[in-house]
């Protein structure tokens, strides 16, 4: 009894596992290899039919055991040639994960160039629009500053004068912190060393830039890109780390650019951060950036521990 239920089983699973298999033929467009297994399978499942009719029933089939040996050569060829010929569907698979990546990598190098370029526009209408116009203003306080005014008035001009000065001079950075010249005229390293002594000169944080790297010259979208992967990391130090102190070292190893970013700050749970979109948006955009150029990221935290990141990307990009 307990075999005819068994027998049952096997026939059910048998047959579902044909109709699954004939269900998925045409998700796999119809290969040969498929359709061979799924014929197996068809095969199998009569077999262990013809089987279990005679155990339930009075019904008998002539010459059971020619029809099995026949059942069994059928099926076994299909297997046989199936299992050879099932690469193709590896190799179909292979070729749309490819496909995939390369037209995913293909989105995020666009938006990354669009992203680039409207900063470079912001940037150039900023420094081109608004810069002659405070230009035109500080000319027309000069001029007032030179006739002869009350005293009180006369505060009024030096304060104004002050104020346009600080104007300018915050319009200037926030123009080159959108599309820094120095990167583009003299590279990466210059571009780091800038913005950092920048940062060193405020005292709100002490950063600390070792490198090896000279005047060496990269690919214009890697330099874009590493730094602002460097920026963005500074960043959001100062905003959520409360750290004191930050290290940054930078090698040109073998044609490998190598990045160690290390902050004392408190630190956070990686595992919970990168998961959640608005905490983790940072880092998000940082992962994507690396991925664009097929770099690693690797990013070590702890509560209280600090948080260190370690970047590495071909410095040669093809």
């Amino acid at each position: 009894m307990v075999l005819k239920i068994l027998l049952a089983l096997a026939i059910i699973l048998q047959f579902f596992a044909a109709g699954v298999a004939l269900k998925l033929t045409r998700v796999t467009k119809y290969n040969l290899s498929w359709i061979l297994i799924t014929i197996g399978l068809i095969f199998m499942a009569f077999q262990r039919l013809v089987e279990f009719v005679p155990t339930v029933s009075k019904v008998t089939i002539v010459d059971p055991k020619d029809i099995f040996v026949w059942v069994g050569v059928v099926t076994s060829l299909c297997f046989a040639i199936g299992v050879f010929l099932i690469q193709k569907i590896f190799n179909y698979i292979k070729r749309s994960e490819q496909e995939r990546r390369r037209v995913e990598k293909k989105i995020l190098k666009a938006i990354i160039q669009t992203e680039e370029k409207e900063r470079q526009r912001f940037a150039k209408d900023l420094h081109d629009g608004l810069g002659p116009l405070l230009s035109t203003v500080k000319m027309a306080v000069s001029s007032l500053s030179q006739m002869e005014v009350e005293e009180s008035q006369k505060e009024i001009i030096v304060n104004t004068d002050m104020v346009i000065n600080e104007a300018i001079r915050s319009l200037k950075e926030i123009s080159n912190n959108l599309s820094p010249h120095i990167l583009d005229n003299f590279g990466l390293t210059r571009a780091l060393w800038n913005f950092i002594n920048k940062l060193n000169i405020s005292k709100g944080i002490e950063v600390a830039f070792e490198t090896n790297l000279k005047n060496e010259r990269f690919d214009h979208e890697s330099e874009v890109i590493l730094y602002r992967v460097v920026c963005e990391l500074i960043n959001n130090t100062i905003k959520h780390a409360k750290a004191t102190k930050i290290n940054i070292n930078m090698k040109l190893e073998d044609d490998q650019i190598t990045i160690i970013f290390a902050d004392n700050g408190i630190g956070f749970n990686p595992d919970i951060v990168l998961k959640e979109p608005r905490r983790g948006m940072g880092y998000s955009n940082i992962i994507s950036r690396i991925n664009s150029l097929k770099g690693e990221f690797n990013i070590e935290s702890a509560p209280r521990n600090g948080t260190k990141v370690f970047i590495k990307v071909n410095a040669r990009q093809s």
